[in-house]
């Protein structure tokens, strides 16, 4: 006997063989999203170009595509409250916050594709983040939202990463040594694991999420490196080179104060559901 949700999958698909489902698609996720509003407007003027058969094709997609969407609703729905008992509500500053156009505008932002975020893990950083942004000032919101492309774009291996050079920021740690306290065991040079591992490093460097170690006057201006002597060896650099520290740049040490701090949440009287 067929399920339910296979019902609905079974009348998505049946709806999108008209040629309407993208186009619904679009809509419930501009609902969703909260940047187009529901009735009048754009939606009444297509309403008004369709037959009735395509407007209730139209229904018929947006419905199954809602509940098809369920799942996500609920994670959205779960984060945010996780978001909330962790704030003080009765701070002034964190209310208005939070009710401001800026924040919200960060809300729609980290959830208008949430199906990107993956994994439960991608989820917490999302959600400290926003718990974070509410009641800290420490950048901008323009930082923030690249804060929510990275956590979109990365995955758990650079995450990992990050962390790692996090527990070194004073001293730096080079690749070889991160490679080592994640795994244990080395690799060939020549192996997919030591490319995929060049390939996240790469990543974050571009990225400017990490860096590698570079003194600096008290100004903070980076100071010339010594030119070192050209090795003799026929040999190119290791993936897992062992001399040349990595930290985090200032906009990684960031990302990882509003990403991986996370506020402990307030005591409650357990009737919450």
């Amino acid at each position: 006997m067929s399920s339910k949700k296979d019902v609905i999958k079974k009348d998505f698909e049946e709806s999108l063989k008209n040629g309407y489902g993208p186009k619904a698609a679009r809509f419930a996720l501009a609902f969703i999203s909260g940047l187009v509003p529901i009735g009048g407007g754009a939606i009444g003027g297509i309403a008004s170009a369709w037959s009735e058969k395509e407007s209730d094709d139209f229904k018929k997609v947006l419905a199954a595509w809602l509940k098809l969407q369920e799942e996500e609703i609920n994670e959205i729905g779960r984060t945010l409250y996780e978001v909330m008992i962790r704030l003080d509500l009765n701070d002034e500053n964190i209310n208005e916050r939070i009710k401001s156009p800026e924040y919200l505008s960060l809300v729609k932002k980290c959830f208008k594709d949430w199906a990107a975020t993956e994994s439960e893990d991608k989820r917490k950083l999302i959600r400290n983040l926003l718990a974070n942004s509410a009641s800290s000032n420490l950048t901008t919101d323009d930082v923030l939202r690249l804060f929510i492309d990275w956590i979109e774009k990365y995955s758990e291996s650079h995450f990992k990463i990050i962390k790692e050079i996090y527990k070194h920021s004073h001293t730096g740690i080079t690749r070889y040594k991160i490679w080592m306290n994640l795994h244990g065991v080395m690799v060939r040079e020549d192996s997919p694991e030591a490319d995929l591992f060049k390939l996240i490093i790469d990543d974050l460097s571009m990225g400017h999420v990490i860096r590698q170690y570079r003194p600096t006057d008290y100004h903070g201006n980076f100071l010339k490196q010594t030119a070192r002597h050209s090795s003799d060896s026929n040999v190119l650099s290791s993936a897992f080179e062992n001399t040349k520290p990595y930290v985090l740049t200032e906009l990684g040490k960031q990302f990882v104060h509003y990403t991986m701090n996370e506020i402990v949440p307030k005591l409650t009287d357990g009737n919450e559901k």
